[in-house]
């Protein structure tokens, strides 16, 4: 069993040619679930014969199917109900190029088989991933030898080389591609597709007067890990950085309004704590390892710098939920501060901003309508032009309020 586990987990499995450059998207148009005893085989129906590669990953148990990019175009719910050893699964777009279903597994399991074969009709190919139940010390080791295999880091966007004196702004929208972050209660709108729009809504008001340098951690439905939204910030040398995202809870409908957080190492609140934790969660949600993030404080002048990065990023947070106050429902204690891992750059002030509650409808139609969303990237825009107008004053340079 060992050597077959090594031989499935961490390597490519060469199951035909991936998507070339101009040929037709791949599609899966079908997934069915077998339980059988003590395996359960994991069957994809695909439009062409692809290279997949598993891995294995703990805490929790789950499987990773790394694919080239496919189109998934499969019921609403599928992944959602338990069959043997496969609890649910996810999927989507993973990285340009790449997609991942991620598999959350009921007991420890093994790859035991991976197969190609011929629909009944020979126009498509049915993908099979065979798991076995293990024993918890297999599947570690199993996991370890994947880890040490598959481990890659995506890289963030590289800075422009060209000199630029003007201020630089990264907008991130949270979640995307295999991470759809919260969902509405009907279930047919997603948190990662609304703050995509909301943010290449903003990046186009605040490039208008060509003030600011704008750099976007992703502009299309595509994974980003925690770490390399801040890498992205520092390889940018950002002077300010935006986090959109939107919040839901779970039979609150009540609970409304828009909030902005602050990094801290101690939450302001239970409900800030509770809300970092999950967005913390993200990266295992695409079934990647958190390793280090980027810019632990470890010494007397990093702690200086964060201590005044942090000072801007209270000054910006002031700034847009007093320019939010008058176009925006506001939650009750609109700044709060929290250990957001997306908020870790000690050098970048940054903000993360939860636009509201897909849980409540009343919040849901204002995130959704048109002129609401214009209100709003009108009132950050405000905030930014005054933060940096504040910035500049106190530098010495010219500064003029909009």
């Amino acid at each position: 069993m060992a050597a077959l586990v090594a031989a499935w987990t961490g390597h490519a499995h060469a199951a035909g040619e991936g998507a070339k450059a101009g040929s037709p998207p791949i599609i899966a148009a079908a997934v069915a679930v077998e339980a059988d005893g003590t395996k359960t085989r994991f069957n994809v129906t695909l439009s062409k014969a692809v290279t997949a590669q598993v891995s294995l990953m703990e805490r929790p148990d789950r499987v990773i199917i790394d694919l080239p990019e496919v189109a998934f175009h499969l019921p609403q719910e599928a992944g959602r109900s338990r069959e043997g050893l496969i609890v649910s699964y996810r999927y989507g777009l993973f990285a340009p190029g790449r997609s991942r279903v991620v598999m959350e597994l009921a007991q420890p399991a093994v790859v035991s088989g991976m197969t190609t074969a011929p629909d009944a009709t020979g126009a498509a190919t049915i993908l099979t991933i065979e798991l076995s139940r293990a024993e918890r010390e297999e599947f570690r080791k199993a996991a370890l030898e994947s880890s040490a295999a598959t481990k890659e880091a995506l890289a963030p966007p590289v800075a422009q080389e060209v000199k630029d004196a003007r201020p630089v702004i990264v907008i991130d929208p949270g979640h995307g591609g295999i991470d759809p972050g919260a969902n509405a209660s009907s279930g047919n709108v997603m948190e990662k597709d609304l703050v995509l729009a909301f943010a290449q809504r903003l990046k186009k008001k605040l490039e208008e007067d060509g003030r600011y340098r704008i750099v976007m951690t992703r502009d299309q439905d595509v994974f980003i890990s925690l770490g390399d939204r801040v890498r992205a910030a520092r390889a940018a040398q950002a002077d300010l950085f935006i986090s959109i995202h939107a919040d839901s809870i779970s039979g609150g409908q009540d609970v409304r309004g828009l909030t902005v957080y602050t990094g801290s190492e101690r939450a302001s609140d239970a409900d800030s704590a509770r809300l970092a934790d999950r967005e913390n969660k993200a990266d295992a949600v695409a079934g990647v390892e958190t390793g280090d993030m980027p810019d632990d404080v470890s010494d007397i002048l990093m702690e200086l710098t964060l201590r005044e990065t942090r000072g801007f990023s209270h000054n910006f947070a002031s700034r847009l939920v007093g320019e939010f106050d008058s176009v925006a429902r506001l939650n009750k204690n609109p700044h709060r501060q929290a250990r957001f891992q997306v908020l870790r750059a000690h050098d970048v002030p940054s903000v993360l901003v939860e636009l509201g509650y897909l849980s409540s409808q009343k919040d849901l139609d204002l995130l959704m309508s048109e002129d609401w969303r214009a209100k709003m990237v009108s009132a950050i825009s405000v905030a930014v032009d005054r933060f940096f107008a504040a910035r500049f004053a106190r530098r010495g340079a010219a500064a003029v309020l909009p």
